[in-house]
């Protein structure tokens, strides 16, 4: 604490024997002693004191990082990995939804009418459907879009439901 070199200290005690006499010496160097032993304890005193704060401190940070450690542990088994998919999903959604609501009535194809009719020029010819009056009745057991005799068969043959009509320039039956 104190730099004291032993010169010093001989210098102290020859100056200390002069000034108070051998006689009463003794008791001032008890006196001395007993107080040097008071400080050091007060000082030790303080230093615990000051490294029981410090380690205190220390706790609190470790157990903040340890509640923060533990939050986010429960926030990860509470994860659900499709609902970024599902948020995604719902706002395509609204999206798409925005834009045909906002899209004016005249762009908009009337009920029953191909998507691309309102925008499909003039000039070209009309394609005939099949109305469902004239279209073959599927037979149960039969997957869609194959007739029953392909079905039975397994060859593989073109289903003419799916199939436009065409028309030739004669006026001919369909091809």
């Amino acid at each position: 604490m104190f730099d004291f070199s032993w010169s010093e200290l001989l210098l102290i005690g020859v100056v200390a024997l002069i000034f108070i006499g051998p006689k009463e010496l003794p008791g001032v160097l008890r006196t001395l002693g007993q107080w040097m032993s008071k400080i050091r304890r007060m000082a030790g005193d303080f230093q615990n004191q000051f490294h029981d704060a410090m380690r205190e401190a220390e706790l609190a940070d470790l157990k903040k990082e340890v509640d923060e450690m533990a939050a986010q542990a429960a926030s990860y088994s509470n994860i659900d990995p499709l609902s970024d998919v599902r948020k995604e999903m719902e706002s395509a959604q609204r999206d798409i939804e925005s834009a045909v609501a906002d899209k004016p009535a005249a762009e908009r194809p009337a009920v029953g009418e191909p998507a691309g009719a309102a925008a499909a020029p003039t000039n070209q010819a009309p394609v005939e459907t099949v109305s469902s009056a004239q279209a073959p009745v599927a037979e149960p057991g039969v997957p869609p879009g194959e007739s029953p005799s392909v079905a039975a068969t397994g060859e593989g043959a073109k289903d003419p439901v799916t199939e436009p009509v065409k028309h030739s320039a004669a006026g001919s039956e369909p091809a």
